[in-house]
């Protein structure tokens, strides 16, 4: 049993390398599908011209000076010298394999870097980036984490994903053949979406087996259509006491040996229009934490239990 009522990316790592091991966002400078052209310009409801990326490749500045900008601070405030090399901005598979090894090589050349974390969508890997990824699954740590959102189809169409959830599927076991570490992103909130069919993707995703899942709250942001949305009165947020019973009803349903790598997001304070209480952070875990322990439950406890929602 761990020591948090769910299974942490702290514990997790620890078990792995015997002491914590920090994770450090990349921005490679690559684009998307859903931002090119190939599917769209205008890309999902939620996401801006930035998706969720730092701006640090606009800038100019390197792979390796972003992460070893980074190594100083992490040390002092983490006590680790120990890194994950986490690219997070856009689509990170999505270029072509000789400039994907270029990228993921040079991250791990740095010092101390020990794996990489390569966040991407599922209708962007294909063999040959899987085939990549699996060579270095021998000396490094290699996380796939797969922007899925939703289980629900209808969700998907309606914020403007641009695949399906059996695509999502495909891409899962693609990567388990090659002895990849798959994490799942779920957004909690999304227009549309009942307390039930966020918790159906729970207990669809249980079913899979997925090593990790990362929750965020679905905020909105600056230059988005959801802000669109949102002005003209057709978007609702969650509030905080909602997102946070949903992350512990979530969490329950799912097996105790899925990795909880997130438990909410963190919105850029210069972007945010709502809700505000996204930003408080460390007060929206302290809530969730507490919800587990008033409802004396615990990751797993519902995995496969036939109960209403």
């Amino acid at each position: 049993m761990y020591e948090r009522p769910y299974r942490d990316l702290n514990t997790y790592f620890r078990s792995q390398f015997g002491c914590r091991v920090h994770k450090v966002t990349v921005d490679a400078g690559l684009s998307c599908p859903n931002r090119d052209g190939t599917l769209s310009t205008d890309g999902c409801i939620y996401c801006n011209a930035k998706g969720s990326g730092t701006g640090a490749h606009r800038q100019g500045i390197s792979i390796t000076q972003q992460i070893e900008r980074s190594k100083a601070r992490i040390a002092r405030r983490f006590k680790t010298n120990k890194l994950m090399a986490y690219f997070q901005s856009f689509t990170n598979t999505y270029a072509p394999v000789k400039h994907l090894k270029a990228l993921y090589d040079e991250a791990l050349s740095i010092k101390n870097v020990v794996g990489l974390a390569v966040g991407t969508r599922p209708d962007c890997v294909d063999d040959g980036v899987l085939d990549l990824l699996e060579t270095y699954t021998q000396k490094h740590l290699i996380w796939i984490e797969y922007g899925l959102q939703s289980t629900h189809d209808r969700t998907l169409a309606r914020i403007r994903r641009g695949h399906d959830f059996a695509c999502f599927e495909k891409a899962v076991a693609a990567a388990r053949k090659r002895n990849l570490n798959v994490c799942a992103h779920v957004i909690l909130g999304l227009p549309g979406e009942s307390r039930q069919d966020m918790l159906e993707t729970a207990d669809t995703l249980a079913d899979l087996g997925l090593d990790g899942i990362k929750l965020h709250l679905l905020y909105v942001v600056r230059g988005t259509h959801l802000e669109n949305l949102y002005r003209a009165g057709h978007y609702r947020c969650l509030d905080q006491q909602e997102y946070a019973e949903l992350v512990c009803d979530f969490i329950e349903r799912l097996p105790e040996t899925t990795i909880i790598q997130r438990l909410t997001g963190d919105p850029h304070a210069k972007e945010l229009v709502a809700p505000a209480w996204s930003l408080q952070k460390k007060e929206t875990v302290a809530l969730i934490h507490s919800i587990f322990e008033k409802k004396n439950t615990r990751q797993g406890k519902l995995f496969r239990c036939d109960i209403s929602v």
